[in-house]
Protein backbone atom coordinates (compact mmCIF):
# COMPACT_ATOMS: atom_id res chain seq x y z
CA UNK A 1 0.00 0.00 0.00
CA UNK A 2 1.37 3.07 -1.11
CA UNK A 3 2.04 5.72 2.08
CA UNK A 4 0.35 9.00 2.32
CA UNK A 5 2.40 11.89 0.93
CA UNK A 6 -0.11 14.46 3.66
CA UNK A 7 -0.79 13.60 6.79
CA UNK A 8 -3.46 15.59 8.55
CA UNK A 9 -3.96 15.10 12.93
CA UNK A 10 -6.99 17.24 13.85
CA UNK A 11 -7.02 17.33 18.30
CA UNK A 12 -8.07 19.99 20.28
CA UNK A 13 -8.94 22.36 17.46
CA UNK A 14 -5.85 22.20 15.61
CA UNK A 15 -5.74 20.67 12.46
CA UNK A 16 -1.76 19.46 11.83
CA UNK A 17 -0.64 19.34 8.57
CA UNK A 18 2.56 17.32 7.66
CA UNK A 19 4.25 16.91 4.62
CA UNK A 20 5.50 13.30 4.09
CA UNK A 21 7.13 12.27 0.97
CA UNK A 22 10.62 12.33 3.80
CA UNK A 23 12.86 9.63 0.92
CA UNK A 24 12.16 13.11 -1.43
CA UNK A 25 13.11 15.66 0.69
CA UNK A 26 9.01 15.95 0.71
CA UNK A 27 9.03 17.86 -3.00
CA UNK A 28 5.85 18.06 -4.49
CA UNK A 29 4.28 15.60 -7.09
CA UNK A 30 0.81 15.41 -7.97
CA UNK A 31 -0.48 13.14 -5.24
CA UNK A 32 0.98 15.37 -3.11
CA UNK A 33 -0.65 18.31 -4.37
CA UNK A 34 -4.14 15.99 -4.39
CA UNK A 35 -3.58 15.09 -0.88
CA UNK A 36 -3.07 18.57 0.43
CA UNK A 37 -6.34 19.92 -1.60
CA UNK A 38 -8.11 17.41 0.17
CA UNK A 39 -7.01 18.52 3.53
CA UNK A 40 -7.67 21.96 3.16
CA UNK A 41 -11.22 20.84 1.91
CA UNK A 42 -11.53 18.98 5.67
CA UNK A 43 -10.28 21.83 7.56
CA UNK A 44 -12.56 24.31 5.49
CA UNK A 45 -15.21 22.74 6.56
CA UNK A 46 -14.78 21.94 10.26
CA UNK A 47 -15.82 24.96 11.77
CA UNK A 48 -14.46 23.05 15.11
CA UNK A 49 -10.43 23.87 14.01
CA UNK A 50 -9.43 26.90 15.27
CA UNK A 51 -5.34 26.72 13.80
CA UNK A 52 -3.73 25.15 11.66
CA UNK A 53 0.25 24.09 11.81
CA UNK A 54 1.87 23.03 8.65
CA UNK A 55 5.31 21.01 8.80
CA UNK A 56 7.05 18.73 7.07
CA UNK A 57 8.26 14.52 7.98
CA UNK A 58 12.37 13.87 8.09
CA UNK A 59 15.28 16.25 7.50
CA UNK A 60 13.24 18.71 4.98
CA UNK A 61 10.06 20.41 5.24
CA UNK A 62 9.83 20.90 1.19
CA UNK A 63 12.17 20.96 -1.62
CA UNK A 64 9.65 22.23 -4.18
CA UNK A 65 8.75 20.71 -6.99
CA UNK A 66 9.95 16.70 -7.46
CA UNK A 67 11.92 17.46 -10.19
CA UNK A 68 11.50 13.29 -11.31
CA UNK A 69 8.73 13.76 -12.08
CA UNK A 70 9.26 16.57 -14.65
CA UNK A 71 9.54 15.33 -18.51
CA UNK A 72 12.36 18.21 -19.46
CA UNK A 73 12.09 17.15 -23.03
CA UNK A 74 8.69 17.92 -23.36
CA UNK A 75 7.96 20.32 -26.12
CA UNK A 76 4.42 21.28 -24.98
CA UNK A 77 6.23 21.63 -21.23
CA UNK A 78 4.17 24.32 -19.95
CA UNK A 79 5.44 25.09 -16.15
CA UNK A 80 2.79 27.92 -16.12
CA UNK A 81 0.02 25.66 -17.08
CA UNK A 82 1.37 23.75 -13.17
CA UNK A 83 1.52 26.89 -11.64
CA UNK A 84 -1.81 28.05 -12.33
CA UNK A 85 -3.71 24.21 -11.79
CA UNK A 86 -1.29 23.40 -8.39
CA UNK A 87 0.60 26.09 -6.77
CA UNK A 88 -1.46 29.16 -7.33
CA UNK A 89 -4.53 27.92 -5.63
CA UNK A 90 -2.42 26.62 -3.15
CA UNK A 91 -0.90 29.63 -1.79
CA UNK A 92 -4.08 31.43 -2.17
CA UNK A 93 -6.25 29.35 -0.23
CA UNK A 94 -3.65 29.66 2.68
CA UNK A 95 -3.79 33.45 2.57
CA UNK A 96 -7.18 33.63 2.51
CA UNK A 97 -8.10 31.05 5.54
CA UNK A 98 -10.09 32.99 7.84
CA UNK A 99 -7.88 30.84 10.24
CA UNK A 100 -4.19 31.22 11.77
CA UNK A 101 -1.78 29.31 9.55
CA UNK A 102 1.30 28.71 11.42
CA UNK A 103 4.46 26.83 9.79
CA UNK A 104 7.06 24.89 11.56
CA UNK A 105 10.27 24.76 9.04
CA UNK A 106 12.10 21.72 10.65
CA UNK A 107 14.54 21.60 7.74
CA UNK A 108 15.31 23.29 4.52
CA UNK A 109 12.57 25.02 2.27
CA UNK A 110 13.53 25.35 -1.00
CA UNK A 111 11.73 26.98 -4.04
CA UNK A 112 8.13 26.48 -4.04
CA UNK A 113 8.59 24.60 -0.41
CA UNK A 114 10.34 27.99 0.68
CA UNK A 115 7.28 30.08 -0.37
CA UNK A 116 4.92 27.77 0.57
CA UNK A 117 6.26 28.37 4.32
CA UNK A 118 6.15 31.82 3.82
CA UNK A 119 2.82 31.81 2.57
CA UNK A 120 1.80 31.24 6.29
CA UNK A 121 0.85 33.88 8.45
CA UNK A 122 3.06 32.82 11.53
CA UNK A 123 6.91 30.85 10.32
CA UNK A 124 8.81 28.91 13.38
CA UNK A 125 12.23 27.54 12.02
CA UNK A 126 14.48 24.88 13.63
CA UNK A 127 18.15 26.42 14.19
CA UNK A 128 19.47 24.41 11.57
CA UNK A 129 16.63 24.90 8.37
CA UNK A 130 17.83 27.32 5.69
CA UNK A 131 15.64 28.81 3.21
CA UNK A 132 16.43 28.36 -0.66
CA UNK A 133 15.41 30.50 -3.66
CA UNK A 134 16.51 27.80 -5.94
CA UNK A 135 15.11 28.80 -8.54
CA UNK A 136 17.93 30.42 -10.21
CA UNK A 137 19.82 27.76 -10.03
CA UNK A 138 17.73 26.17 -12.64
CA UNK A 139 16.99 29.47 -14.85
CA UNK A 140 13.33 29.55 -13.70
CA UNK A 141 11.25 32.90 -11.44
CA UNK A 142 10.36 32.37 -8.13
CA UNK A 143 6.73 31.66 -7.79
CA UNK A 144 4.24 30.69 -5.26
CA UNK A 145 3.98 34.06 -4.40
CA UNK A 146 8.16 34.79 -4.13
CA UNK A 147 8.35 37.49 -5.81
CA UNK A 148 5.30 38.87 -3.65
CA UNK A 149 6.51 38.33 -0.58
CA UNK A 150 10.05 38.37 -0.81
CA UNK A 151 10.36 42.16 -0.84
CA UNK A 152 7.35 43.10 1.07
CA UNK A 153 9.17 40.87 4.19
CA UNK A 154 12.87 41.46 3.58
CA UNK A 155 13.46 44.53 1.42
CA UNK A 156 14.03 45.09 -2.36
CA UNK A 157 17.73 44.79 -2.63
CA UNK A 158 17.62 41.14 -0.09
CA UNK A 159 14.87 39.80 -2.25
CA UNK A 160 16.92 40.42 -5.18
CA UNK A 161 19.97 38.69 -3.96
CA UNK A 162 18.02 35.51 -2.39
CA UNK A 163 16.21 35.55 -5.57
CA UNK A 164 19.54 36.09 -8.12
CA UNK A 165 22.00 34.23 -5.78
CA UNK A 166 20.22 31.55 -4.53
CA UNK A 167 22.00 31.61 -1.50
CA UNK A 168 20.66 29.32 1.76
CA UNK A 169 19.60 31.38 4.39
CA UNK A 170 19.74 30.17 7.77
CA UNK A 171 17.15 30.36 9.86
CA UNK A 172 19.01 32.57 12.28
CA UNK A 173 19.36 35.23 9.59
CA UNK A 174 16.13 34.91 8.04
CA UNK A 175 14.71 35.86 11.79
CA UNK A 176 17.29 39.09 12.11
CA UNK A 177 15.70 40.12 8.15
CA UNK A 178 12.07 39.82 9.45
CA UNK A 179 11.68 36.83 7.11
CA UNK A 180 9.96 34.74 9.78
CA UNK A 181 8.70 35.17 13.22
CA UNK A 182 10.90 33.07 15.07
CA UNK A 183 13.96 31.03 15.23
CA UNK A 184 14.12 27.99 17.58
CA UNK A 185 16.38 24.98 19.02
CA UNK A 186 15.93 22.16 17.03
CA UNK A 187 14.74 20.05 19.76
CA UNK A 188 12.32 22.60 20.98
CA UNK A 189 10.50 23.66 17.70
CA UNK A 190 7.79 20.95 17.44
CA UNK A 191 7.48 21.47 21.27
CA UNK A 192 6.85 25.73 20.40
CA UNK A 193 4.65 25.21 17.57
CA UNK A 194 2.28 22.94 18.98
CA UNK A 195 2.36 25.25 21.61
CA UNK A 196 1.59 28.38 19.65
CA UNK A 197 -1.08 26.26 17.67
CA UNK A 198 -2.82 25.60 20.87
CA UNK A 199 -2.78 29.29 22.15
CA UNK A 200 -3.76 30.17 18.68
CA UNK A 201 -6.70 28.04 18.95
CA UNK A 202 -8.04 29.75 21.81
CA UNK A 203 -8.34 33.43 20.56
CA UNK A 204 -10.90 35.19 18.81
CA UNK A 205 -10.77 33.33 15.48
CA UNK A 206 -12.85 35.73 13.68
CA UNK A 207 -10.95 38.62 14.74
CA UNK A 208 -7.65 36.90 13.35
CA UNK A 209 -9.35 35.51 10.22
CA UNK A 210 -10.22 39.57 9.44
CA UNK A 211 -7.13 40.77 10.88
CA UNK A 212 -5.12 38.49 8.17
CA UNK A 213 -7.55 39.70 5.59
CA UNK A 214 -7.04 43.67 6.39
CA UNK A 215 -3.31 42.94 6.70
CA UNK A 216 -2.99 40.93 2.78
CA UNK A 217 -4.68 43.81 1.49
CA UNK A 218 -2.66 46.50 2.77
CA UNK A 219 -0.08 45.60 0.25
CA UNK A 220 -2.44 46.51 -2.49
CA UNK A 221 -4.36 49.46 -1.26
CA UNK A 222 -4.04 53.04 -0.26
CA UNK A 223 -4.23 54.65 3.13
CA UNK A 224 -7.78 55.73 2.50
CA UNK A 225 -8.83 52.33 1.30
CA UNK A 226 -7.07 51.03 4.01
CA UNK A 227 -8.98 53.27 6.71
CA UNK A 228 -12.08 52.20 4.63
CA UNK A 229 -11.25 48.20 4.69
CA UNK A 230 -10.22 48.83 8.60
CA UNK A 231 -13.67 50.25 9.73
CA UNK A 232 -15.95 48.01 7.69
CA UNK A 233 -13.82 44.83 9.17
CA UNK A 234 -14.09 46.57 12.71
CA UNK A 235 -18.22 46.65 12.05
CA UNK A 236 -17.57 42.75 11.62
CA UNK A 237 -15.54 42.01 14.22
CA UNK A 238 -17.47 44.34 16.72
CA UNK A 239 -20.47 41.92 15.88
CA UNK A 240 -18.73 38.66 16.86
CA UNK A 241 -19.45 36.62 19.94
CA UNK A 242 -16.22 36.82 20.95
CA UNK A 243 -16.00 40.72 20.35
CA UNK A 244 -18.82 40.52 23.57
CA UNK A 245 -16.89 37.76 25.70
CA UNK A 246 -14.01 39.79 25.05
CA UNK A 247 -15.04 42.90 26.90
CA UNK A 248 -16.96 41.01 29.49
CA UNK A 249 -13.57 39.15 30.51
CA UNK A 250 -12.16 41.97 30.73
CA UNK A 251 -14.48 44.22 32.42
CA UNK A 252 -15.07 40.87 34.81
CA UNK A 253 -11.21 41.00 35.28
CA UNK A 254 -10.86 37.09 34.09
CA UNK A 255 -9.67 35.12 31.05
CA UNK A 256 -11.69 35.04 28.65
CA UNK A 257 -13.05 31.80 26.92
CA UNK A 258 -13.53 32.59 23.63
CA UNK A 259 -15.60 30.50 20.78
CA UNK A 260 -14.41 31.01 17.67
CA UNK A 261 -17.71 33.06 16.84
Amino acid sequence: MTEPSILLEIADRVATVTLHRPERLNAFDEAMHAQLAQALDRIELDRAIRAVLLTGAGRAFCAGQDLGERQIADPTLDLGATLDRLYNPLIRRLQRLERPVLCAVNGVAAGAGANLALACDIVLAARSASFIQAFCKLGLVPDSGGTFILPRLVGPARAMGLAMIGEPLPAEQAEAWGLIWRCVDDDRLMEEAHALAAHLATQPTRGLGLTKRALHASAGNGLDEQLDLERDLQREAGRTEDYQEGVAAFLGKRQPAFKGR
